[in-house]
């Protein structure tokens, strides 16, 4: 099988590789794609939790960005974990040079154990600068509310927080249901013209870390392979259900997903 599309995923690091640009490249090499990388951030963590946090130099993430795009066009380029105001403008500057016209942003800014990722500053340059350059973004509902400062507690509060991103400068927005407390899971997908929602049933895990990571790079990929972003949204969403039910159960805290779900191995490999 050879690559459909090529995807560039600018974000950070997870060593324990169930989140970040290791979630990014299993699912985007998952789904058929060919994965590209510019690493933010290099974080020590497990599934009980994040150690420490290294940034990487603003001039040398947009060198990865630039240097990369400059060999190997990317169809696609997923953004992930920004954690200053100075990642976020270099980002911005790279965007306009390499004029790569899908873009889907992840706006990662709380781990799954709960320790914050990006500070106050550039959550405010994200609302005011990034989320207009990009084709979708797909905050999860933590995310949701700190960006529209609302409180999320129905479908009804997604669909306006929704409709708050749109008026700060957004195209689409696709915001994960995960977090509400009920059996039936609901994701929306909002623009200007429509509001679609997803419905599925919850799997009962405590298996999910990086399941928004892994499903902004579903998107990305189905995206850069010539699907809709509404179609893209569905099947992703799909793709990550199938991976945590999976259950992999690796690890002593919030374990990762299955990312190779996707795959059916040929028998001469096995």
């Amino acid at each position: 099988m050879k690559p459909k599309s090529k995807v560039l995923i600018i974000a950070g690091s997870d060593s324990s590789g169930g989140a970040g640009i290791q979630a990014d490249i299993k699912t985007v090499t998952a789904l058929g794609s060919y994965a590209m990388t510019a690493i933010t951030a290099v974080t020590i963590q497990n599934t009980t939790g994040v150690k420490s946090i290294v940034p990487i130099d603003p001039k040398e993430i947009s060198n990865q960005i630039e240097f990369t795009s400059k060999d190997i066009k990317p169809d696609v380029i997923k953004i992930g974990m920004l954690h200053s105001t100075k990642v976020i403008k270099s980002v911005i500057r790279s965007l306009d040079k390499i004029k790569v016209k899908k873009i889907i942003l992840d706006p990662v800014m709380v781990a799954k154990s709960g320790t914050k990722l990006i500070d106050d500053e550039a959550i405010q340059l994200l609302k005011d600068q990034l989320i207009k350059k990009v084709s979708l973004i797909t905050p999860n509902i933590p995310e949701a509310e700190i960006l529209t400062q609302t409180k999320i507690k129905t479908k009804e509060d997604m669909i306006f927080a929704g409709s708050i991103l749109i008026g700060l400068g957004a195209k689409n927005v696709f915001i994960k249901g995960g977090h509400l407390k009920s059996k039936i899971v609901q994701d929306i997908f909002v623009n200007k013209n429509e509001i679609m929602t997803i419905s599925n049933r919850r799997i009962t895990t405590n298996n999910t870390h990086g399941t928004g990571c892994t499903l902004s790079s579903a998107i990305s990929t189905f995206f850069a392979c010539g699907k809709t972003l509404k179609k893209s949204c569905e099947l992703a969403t799909k793709y990550v259900n199938n991976s945590i039910r999976s259950n992999l159960n690796f690890g002593k805290g919030h374990g990762p997903i299955n990312h190779l779900s996707s795959i059916i191995i040929e028998k001469k490999f096995r």
